[in-house]
């Protein structure tokens, strides 16, 4: 297969880059420095195209005190189907997949990226955008939303990275970016929740029988009932507040802040 003819990435449509990230022979090509668990660059190739993956195999996650063991790849790929069901579409296609050439472990689109770019230079160039990363991150309970998570590619476009360390069930947001902190939901964000939670106004009490059935058959095999439940639990709570939290008590940013 000429890979010379297969497009860059961020520009193949999102089915084709799946089925090849599901279905691909995966080639570990290089190793990843930096970041604190085991990511290689894969190469994958499948009948209808081929691309390059960021490869997290779970057997390279450092065990953490307050995540189950194990579960960190499969986090990378809920948040990819959460950011994709409300429509904002900030993180590269990404699957988890068994059959990993070093095991179970994620696969995520590999994406050029403009590493002189962070949140703190993009919060002024695109602030409606920023508020909806903020928001996402209220609902995946981001604990680790470093400046260097939240980046350009070499088109200009907007994607934010590593979400191993999201969807606990107890509140534990630690991110960079409290600078919408106080201010109202843009009625953008308003009208993404209600249609995530089915909810009308003065109703945010949310029973499991009210989740949307294509975000539940996505994430079942991804995060724990529980983990499931707490997503509507903090839709439903930053719907009724209409208005970014502030920092709570203890650590609100992550260490190292900026990469």
């Amino acid at each position: 297969m000429d890979t010379n003819t297969d497009p860059p990435p961020g520009l193949r449509p999102a089915a084709s880059v799946l089925r090849i990230l599901r279905e691909g022979e995966a080639e570990v090509r290089g190793l990843f420095r930096l970041g604190s668990n085991a990511t290689f660059l894969c190469g994958l190739k499948a009948e209808t195209g081929s691309l390059q993956a960021v490869y997290k195999p779970v057997r390279g996650e450092r065990p953490l005190w307050d995540f189950p063991a194990g579960t960190l790849a499969k986090r990378e790929a809920a948040a990819y189907e959460l950011t994709r069901l409300l429509g904002w579409n900030f993180v590269p296609p990404t699957v988890f997949r068994d059959d990993g050439p070093l095991g179970p472990g994620s696969f995520q689109e590999f994406m050029e990226l403009d590493l002189a770019q962070n949140y703190f230079l993009l919060r002024d160039q695109d602030p409606d955008a920023m508020r909806r990363v903020a928001a996402f991150d209220v609902l995946i309970n981001n604990a680790d939303r470093k400046a260097m998570h939240v980046v350009r590619d070499r088109s200009g476009r907007i994607w934010l990275i590593d979400h191993g360390v999201c969807f606990h069930r107890e509140w534990k947001l630690r991110t960079v970016i409290w600078d919408f902190a106080g201010e109202p939901l843009p009625e953008d964000v308003r009208l993404v929740l209600d249609n995530f939670t089915n909810s009308k106004p003065g109703v945010h009490h949310l029973q499991t029988s009210d989740f949307p059935k294509r975000f539940q058959a996505a994430l079942a095999r991804l995060l724990s009932p529980d983990e499931i439940r707490a997503v509507f639990s903090r839709a439903g709570s930053l719907r009724k507040a209409g208005k970014f939290p502030f920092p709570g008590p203890g650590a609100s940013v992550p260490w190292p802040f900026w990469a």
